[in-house]
């Protein structure tokens, strides 16, 4: 096993001075530190070859593999495996290979600020990402810690907060945290003031405006929280499918026949850090999705115009499969043979044809087989009476 050659340490507003000896040892070993503009201002103090990271950010993967017969540190801001580049480095360097040197977050900092315990807060970042990923976390009451893109950061959140009737929530931005310049700043996203520095955090209460209606995570979003054309996965049903498929952390859907993304969406919503790609023949459709997972809060859902089960030689390979359109023995083939271990498929028909199938898929390789019949009361005159939908049959196989 390789000995640890490179040393990844996190360093906060209050440079050296906040440095355990073990980290001040290791930065005064180095020949060479690599760090962003600001890590090298906190650190001036310590002679040593400076390089700054690049853009983007793959091509410092070399250049950090270069010096493995060098004295090597490289400057993070707090803790260096917490949403920061010492994740990615790992995803290239054995974790054996490194040495790491945790500071304080960024979000130990500002709950102590608040008087929040950071076990009761969602934590997040939306630097180097869309901001409406943190969509899926409003809600009332919730407490959220976000690390920010730059000082654009909190007029846009504070747009998604009042476009979804969050207007009234406390926004707090901390700036610098533990250092000379610190500076807090708090409005509500109704009136946030703009004068935000780039480098800071941001805290949210989230408040709901009287009125309003609070999204839950899922599954089974009310069907008007969509754009959609009428023909989409019923929320009902959807909840029921959703459960079958069984969203995990980092996991990746392929929705097949995606509509107005209504399956896919959720699966994001319940998937943290997972994947989805959406796949249909209709542009029309596609562009409903890619409107919902904005409005919804899942921007990292990849949609392709195309045809199963051609389309699908390229994805990467799924944990879990919906198919929702375009369902076919080729189609199931191929999924079987692409999915993960510990995978999951769902196929959702309507018309007697598919349902044929389905009962013939579900001979040939065993599963689930389900008849979902929804009823919803409606108006009748001045009375109510319930309106049926067509019922859904649903194969569900777990492989």
């Amino acid at each position: 096993m390789t000995a640890p050659w490179l040393d990844i340490i996190g360093i906060g507003e209050d440079g050296l001075d906040g440095l355990s000896p073990a980290s001040i040892t290791a930065l005064e070993k180095a020949e060479v530190i690599i760090g962003g503009d600001r890590h090298h201002r906190l650190s001036t103090a310590i002679t040593a070859k400076r390089l700054s990271w690049p853009s983007p950010f793959d091509a410092m993967i070399d250049t950090i593999e270069s010096f493995r017969d060098k004295n090597l540190a490289i400057l993070v801001t707090g803790d260096p495996l917490w949403y920061s580049v010492g994740a990615r480095i790992t995803r290239a360097i054995p974790a054996h290979e490194i040495r790491f040197h945790p500071q304080i977050s960024a979000f130990q900092w500002a709950a102590c600020r608040l008087g929040w315990s950071l076990a009761d807060v969602e934590t997040a970042t939306v630097h180097g990402r869309p901001v409406e990923q943190c969509v899926p976390l409003f809600a009332p009451g919730l407490r959220i810690l976000l690390l920010t893109k730059d000082r654009t950061t909190p007029a846009s959140v504070a747009g998604l907060l009042r476009d979804r009737g969050y207007g009234p929530s406390k926004l707090t931005a901390l700036a610098a945290l533990g250092g000379p310049d610190e500076k807090i700043i708090t409005g509500t996203a109704d009136d946030m003031p703009q004068d935000v520095p780039d480098f800071h955090l941001l805290a949210i209460e989230c408040r709901l405006a009287p009125g309003h209606m609070a999204l839950p995570l899922g599954p089974g979003l009310p069907d008007d929280a969509f754009v959609h054309d009428g023909k989409m996965t019923k929320s009902e049903v959807r909840a029921v499918t959703l459960s079958r498929l069984a969203p995990r952390r980092g996991e990746h859907l392929w929705d097949i026949g995606t509509g107005c993304g209504s399956v896919a969406v959720e699966w994001l919503r319940l998937a943290r850090d997972g994947a989805a790609t959406g796949l249909d023949t209709r542009p029309g459709r596609l562009d409903m999705a890619r409107r919902n997972a904005l409005q919804l809060g899942t921007p990292r859902l990849k949609l392709i115009e195309g045809k199963a089960p051609d389309a699908l030689a390229a994805l990467a390979p799924p944990n879990a499969v919906f198919i929702g359109g375009g369902f076919s023995e080729a189609v199931v083939s191929h999924a079987l043979k692409a999915m993960l271990p510990h995978g999951r498929l769902v196929a959702n028909a309507v018309t007697l044809e598919s349902e044929a199938l389905l009962i013939r898929m579900h001979a040939k390789h065993g599963g689930h087989l389900a008849k979902i019949n929804i009823a919803r009361a409606e108006p009748v005159g001045p009375y109510r009476g319930w309106r049926s939908f067509m019922p859904v049959t649903q194969w569900s196989l777990n492989t």
